[in-house]
């Protein structure tokens, strides 16, 4: 065990993101320098695009929101995110969202966190390669026990429904963690696919908990007039019985990151059990941005700033697949979601075909990414074997000349061990 430089405390290692951007700035990386590429952080650009509602640019504060807000949120916005998902995945249905099923958070790790320290004795599945931040979150809290589903690169990183059930069945499993799309594989369960899915969890009694903050980041079947979203909501049958659990945010889909403002959507059992964890864990979400975000949970702006994403994250997704590929840097499963690509760099040449070293090489150029073994999600560190050491992420998330000037200094890179 690694030891710290005071007595009484344990060491706490970052997470990768977090590493790689530590890294970074100890070699003079900081947003305002105009010399760096940063395509490692998981942000979208936060500016003004084309078509997209006009960007919040001032809060107003009274008396009433220097007050805290209960610990679940504020009950205007939680009633609003329940109406978004009635309106957007639920109409027709007869078991609707009310503000009891939604519980806001200060981020989606503070409601991730919430969740895992809500959940009991069980054994929790979860895919490898996935969000990076879950190894900790998983390492910390000791009631589960978690328990990894590799994703394989010849099933193009995802996992069937029979599969899916084996795994449940066979390792015992009480509740699945994934995100949808996939950080950092960009894959999609959507449609029928996810629809078997949430029946599943249904019939098994498991509890699908499933992290959608890049769930209006789609390309498959990419129509410019008529942007989609993509949400277990969906498929809920009960909203009060079925047994998911999804969180969202302002971070991805509104491209509001710096805001901290999530939410889940749970039973209501559920949602009462996490909001007794954040009183303990964190107090409440920010309560002027909570007030500012009713505004934004309108779901024809939502719809607008999905038409804008799409259009203008596609060209982006287009534009960065091909230098890559330019390159000689593989993408076995192109990203039918999120802002990712999930590069496998095994045919470059000795010295910049492990994520690792690509990623020091790319920080003397001024780029960011993000090592592979980073996703290869391991509590604890239990498993001796290191996966995706041939694979980094790249992200193009940010804006387009961001994403060119990333790109050329990738392209240096290879050039320079060629």
């Amino acid at each position: 065990m690694k030891t710290t430089p005071f007595p009484g405390f344990r060491y706490v290692p970052r997470t990768g993101v977090i590493y790689v951007m530590n890294r970074a700035r100890e070699l003079g990386f900081n947003f305002d320098n105009p010399d760096w590429a940063n395509l490692g952080q998981g942000a979208p650009e936060t500016g003004e695009l084309p078509g997209a509602p006009e960007r919040v640019t001032q809060v107003n504060m009274n008396w009433e929101t220097q007050e805290y807000t209960p610990v679940p949120g504020l009950r205007e916005l939680r009633q609003k995110v329940a109406d978004f998902y009635n309106t957007i995945y639920r109409q027709g249905k007869a078991s609707q969202y009310s503000w009891e099923n939604v519980c806001i958070s200060g981020g989606g790790r503070q409601g991730l966190t919430r969740i895992a320290a809500a959940l009991g004795e069980i054994n929790v599945g979860h895919f490898i390669p996935d969000y990076t931040a879950y190894e900790e979150m998983l390492h910390t809290f000791k009631g589960f026990i978690p328990i990894p589903i590799v994703l394989k690169e010849k099933h193009q990183f995802k996992l069937s429904r029979a599969n899916l059930q084996e795994a449940i069945q066979g390792m015992g499993l009480g509740a699945v963690l994934f995100s949808n799309p996939c950080n950092p594989t960009g894959q999609v369960i959507e449609g029928p696919e996810l629809q078997a899915w949430i029946e599943l969890f249904r019939e098994e009694e498991v509890v699908g908990i499933m992290d959608e903050f890049y769930s209006h980041y789609l390309y498959a079947d990419y129509d410019a007039e008529k942007p989609r979203m993509v949400s277990a909501a969906a498929f809920v049958e009960d909203v009060d019985q079925d047994p998911v659990v999804i969180i969202d945010g302002l971070t991805k889909n509104w491209r509001y990151p710096g805001w901290r403002v999530s939410w889940t959507l749970a039973p209501k059992a559920v949602v009462n059990l996490i909001a007794s964890a954040g009183s303990y864990l964190d107090g409440g979400a920010n309560h002027p941005l909570q007030k500012k975000a009713i505004e934004l949970l309108d779901p024809a702006l939502a719809i607008q700033e999905t038409q804008a994403i799409q259009k203008s994250f596609s060209a982006k997704r287009e534009y960065a697949l091909r230098r890559v590929r330019e390159l000689g840097i593989q993408i076995a499963a192109e990203p039918q979601g999120s802002f990712y690509l999930w590069a496998n760099l095994e045919n470059l040449p000795t010295g910049i075909n492990d994520g690792l070293a690509f990623f020091e090489e790319g920080l003397k150029e001024k780029v960011i990414t993000v090592p592979g073994v980073f996703f290869d999600v391991n509590p604890g560190k239990r498993r001796r074997s290191q996966k995706f050491r041939n694979y980094t992420r790249i992200s193009f998330g940010p804006e387009m000349t961001k994403v060119q000037q990333g790109m050329d200094a990738i392209e240096r890179i290879v050039r320079k061990f060629s």
